[in-house]
């Protein structure tokens, strides 16, 4: 095993033979990490708001993951099937009673397998051993530092960005997350200005480090690398019910981003809710241009209508250029018609959506809820497709426990049957327990 390092934190791998390690590495971090903000509010001699403001989230998931690969011709697996345990504990502190603010948080991975084999993996589950098989467990130790002054705040280390332009993308087992720095700063009531630079990856699926790469549409482009990944954008709060985002991306190498966003919400009276979502993406070559040349812009228009437990959704995405939607490799993105299966965004694809959302609280059954979708797309053109075609129906159930012992506690089922002429045909099935404790 190997340890790396994040932000000057020191990041073990820990498995069945080295836990131990882990924790006194963890330790390590919490101690280090207190001792110098405890030197620094030396002079004021108080660092009880620090202590008064942490909390630990503990957050247990039991993830069962099947996709069957329904029209596969070529040799291999054509089922991907695992069952897994993870944990994920995060430590964080609140500030220092300093100008400058310090906090810090520790954040600790775990996966733990409980059903796989050699004819079934690949679910993105579990780590992968040398031999092809999956990996007993997995995890990973990092930290993060936070300075804070006023409405500015800095982050350096490991850190979980939720961004327009890199998408927080938490649908297998564990979270991907990044090593970087990032600036969060509120101008005002009105205006949020962010901007960031990541240098490495920790994959959904991996206890290590990895280097930035690209996905074009479904397609990974494992053969080429980036060596950072930089943003910068700005959230301005028009009125209470309007927002409009503008944001730029460049994955250095590979490709550049802008993306401009507007969501509008209407009351149409007492029980009536409408709401708006536009986007637009513009995306070409950057730098060495290691991915070739890439013209890509994609549109989406994503229109909801809430009446009491009922929301029925509608929306069109287009994607014009000669090369599919680019972003940061396994990681979803925001674009309205993107479903956690397909994507409809390879170069001229072109889908529409209907959705349906039910709150069964109004029915009595607070914490259930369900949602069925159906996307169809036209005009992909993949390899020697030129005119490919693609549907996805979801099936949505989740219940979440809303009082007593087991608050927390959560349910979702998801069946989805996905096919198309320019891809492989998947039917889904997934079925995720997941608890959230708190501890202040």
């Amino acid at each position: 095993m190997r340890n790396d390092m994040c932000g000057g934190f020191v990041r073990p791998e820990f498995s069945k033979t080295n836990r131990s390690k882990a924790a006194k590495s963890l330790s390590y971090i919490v101690f280090s990490l207190a001792a110098v903000i405890a030197n620094t509010a030396q002079a004021d001699g108080e660092i009880t708001p620090m202590w008064q403001e942490s909390k630990l989230d503990l957050q247990l998931r039991n993830y069962y993951f099947s996709r069957e690969f329904s029209d596969l011709k070529s040799p291999g697996p054509r089922r991907a099937t695992e069952w897994a345990q993870g944990a994920v504990a995060s430590f964080k502190s609140g500030y220092s009673a300093t100008p400058l603010q310090v906090g810090f948080d520790v954040h600790a991975f775990a996966g733990v397998k409980l059903d796989s084999s050699r004819s079934k993996i690949n679910s993105g589950l579990l780590v992968l051993d040398d031999d092809g098989t999956a990996a007993d467990s997995y995890g990973r130790l990092a930290g993060t530092l936070k300075l804070k002054a006023g409405g500015t705040e800095l982050r350096v280390g490991e850190l979980l960005p939720n961004l327009p332009v890199l998408t927080y993308s938490d649908i297998r087992l564990l979270p991907p997350t990044y090593q970087g720095a990032s600036l969060h700063s509120v101008l005002s009531s009105k205006l949020t200005l962010q901007a960031g630079y990541l240098e490495s990856t920790s994959l959904r699926n991996r206890a290590g480090r990895d280097k930035l790469q690209a996905m074009l549409g479904h397609v990974p482009q494992r053969q080429v690398s980036s060596d950072s990944f930089r943003y910068l954008g700005a959230d301005y709060q028009l009125t209470a019910n309007s927002q409009w985002r503008l944001w730029y991306a460049q994955l250095e190498d590979l490709y550049q981003q802008a993306y401009l966003n507007w969501q509008q919400q209407i009351a149409l009276n007492q029980q009536l809710q409408f709401k708006a979502n536009l986007g637009v993406f513009s995306a070409q070559e950057h730098g060495r241009a290691l991915l070739n040349q890439l013209d890509n812009q994609a549109f989406y228009a994503l229109f909801s209508l809430k009446q009491g437990a009922h929301t029925g959704y509608m929306g069109y995405q287009q994607m014009r250029g000669d090369s599919a939607f680019p972003r940061v490799f396994a990681n979803v993105s925001i674009l309205g018609n993107e479903v956690p299966t397909f994507e409809f965004a390879s170069a001229g694809e072109k889908s529409w959506q209907l959705r349906y959302d039910t709150d069964f609280s109004h029915f009595g059954i607070p914490g259930l809820s369900s949602t069925l979708r159906y996307i169809k797309s036209h005009g992909a053109r993949v390899g020697t497709v030129t005119d490919g075609e693609a549907f996805e129906r979801d099936l949505d159930l989740a219940y979440s426990v809303q009082q007593g012992a087991l608050k927390g506690l959560s349910l979702r089922l998801r069946n989805v049957t996905a096919r198309a002429n320019y891809r492989t045909d998947i039917d889904e099935n997934r079925i995720i327990v997941q608890y959230n404790l708190t501890f202040n």
